[in-house]
């Protein structure tokens, strides 16, 4: 079977930077299982996807559009320290949730001074190529029950 929309799609996987540099893996954590286009992974590894066979071997190089986006100068700002109040030995590379206009935003601190913490809202691979190396393990039809909950059920997938 070839992976189409709304089929369950286990794969095997490496992330690479333009570097090199692994930033994620599948190996020692087991495979990841989607359902495809129900936008449970990025947009470009989708779209490398489609069509493909189990056994497959796919390499992909995905655009920061297609990804996390391009990074945003203007969601990086200063805030208070005060405003961290109850929480102690705050540290770069810390994440925090914080609430905004738009609702709720992840955000990392960045920088930290005397009386100011610098938090970034981007996605932390934001405005990097990401390079794919994926095997396809298996390829199903999702059940019902999966197509109305928008995620996999089962081995590898959500538990309700």
């Amino acid at each position: 079977m070839s992976i189409i929309e709304n089929s369950v799609v286990v794969i095997d996987y490496t992330l690479t930077d333009n570097d090199g540099e692994v930033i994620d893996s599948s190996e020692g954590a087991g495979p990841l299982t989607y359902l495809h286009g129900a936008g449970n992974i990025i947009p470009g590894l989708e779209d490398a996807l489609l069509g493909k066979e189990v056994g497959e071997q796919v390499k992909a190089s995905i655009e920061p559009k297609d990804a996390y986006g391009e990074r945003v100068e203007d969601m990086k700002q200063e805030v208070p320290k005060e405003l961290f109040g109850g929480i102690d030995n705050i540290e770069i590379g810390m994440q925090f949730q914080s609430e905004t206009d738009a609702g709720p935003v992840m955000v990392t601190v960045v920088e930290m001074g005397e009386e100011m913490i610098t938090v970034d809202g981007n996605h932390p691979l934001a405005g990097v190529h990401l390079n794919f190396d994926v095997t396809i393990r298996e390829v199903r039809e999702a059940s019902k029950e999966e197509l109305e909950h928008g995620h996999v059920h089962g081995e590898g997938g959500h538990q309700h």
